[in-house]
């Protein structure tokens, strides 16, 4: 991957952003359905295996094929471990033992995470004040929609969270390993070798820890189970990879702290849930922290600052 490539957040991309932020926003509902008779492991497999054709269908209509070099495919294994296999296995545990609110606030540490990750390891992604600063604001507006009650749960020797805080790091080097390893393939191509590298190392692993999956499940947990590979993978991981390539790894991992503004949406719409005025001012936070990221809009008002001071 070439250094030349735009890292800053354009208004297409903030349109991406805001798609994946949807279709992700729905795995927490469609997790919480599934694990009513589906270990989360299993979940997992369940999530990377039928979101597989769903790509290969896509890459034959798109005129695409994989690559056979090793490169590829170990870059691949590698990303599938750090995006799919260890975060979403590590999610689906801890939300058998910890309330969905704090669980999405911990997920929303990833931005920060992949802040400091990209900045260390990057070097076309500086550790600039201001991608720290956005990370702060955005993790802030998590925090405010979820409410002090979800924060005040917040036990570092509870494993279920250090779990979720587990995946956020996975996540964020995930980013960084995609940038500088698949860099160079279209998106489409990126997300199959993906999770076709994610359902090689997660078959042997759920056989062995939860035994062969059970196919005797409710029309609901296969809905959720579908939705999960089809909507918040298949076209989650295409959205993915189209992003990181146009704004960079560390702008690529805000994505985290929209999440929780849908799936309140989600939640109201399909359980009915209340939405309050939370939610509202921890989302003009959040959208506070993407200004301050992205750098532009405060760079404008600063020089429109200057030409009017310099005009006086």
């Amino acid at each position: 991957m070439t250094t030349s490539q735009p890292t800053a957040m354009t208004a297409q991309s903030f349109v991406l952003l805001l798609c994946l932020a949807a279709v992700w926003g729905g795995s927490f509902l469609f997790a919480e359905l599934a694990l009513r008779e589906v270990p989360p492991m299993t979940i997992t497999l369940h999530r990377v295996v039928w979101a597989v054709p769903a790509l290969l269908l896509a890459l034959r209509l798109g005129g695409l094929a994989l690559p056979r070099s090793a490169r590829f495919w170990g870059g691949a294994l590698g990303m599938g471990l750090l995006n799919n296999a260890i975060p979403f296995s590590l999610i689906f545990w801890g939300q058998q033992q910890i309330e969905a609110g704090l669980a999405s606030i911990l997920n929303g540490t990833t931005a920060m995470f992949g802040a400091v990750v990209a900045g260390l390891l990057l070097p076309d992604e500086p550790l600039t004040p201001n991608k720290l600063a956005g990370a702060v604001l955005g993790l802030l507006g998590v925090a405010v929609i979820m409410g002090p009650e979800a924060l005040g749960g917040f036990d570092p020797a509870n494993l279920a969270q250090l779990a979720v805080l587990g995946a956020a790091l996975s996540y964020a080097l995930a980013s960084v390993w995609g940038k500088r390893l698949l860099g160079g393939h279209p998106p489409l191509v990126n997300a199959t070798g993906m999770l076709i590298g994610a359902a090689v190392l997660m078959l042997p692993v759920v056989l062995l820890v939860e035994g062969p999956p059970r196919f005797d499940l409710s029309a609901g947990t296969f809905g959720a189970l579908a939705g999960l590979a089809l909507l918040s993978t298949s076209l989650a991981y295409a959205l993915y990879f189209a992003i990181l390539r146009r704004a960079g790894a560390a702008n690529l991992m805000l994505v985290t702290l929209l999440i929780p503004p849908f799936a309140i949406a989600l939640g109201a719409l399909v359980l009915g849930e209340r939405i309050g005025a939370a939610e509202g001012v921890g989302f003009a936070v959040i959208a506070l922290g993407f200004v301050v990221t992205d750098g532009r809009l405060l760079s404008r008002c600063r020089r429109v600052s200057q030409k009017r001071g310099a005009g006086s």
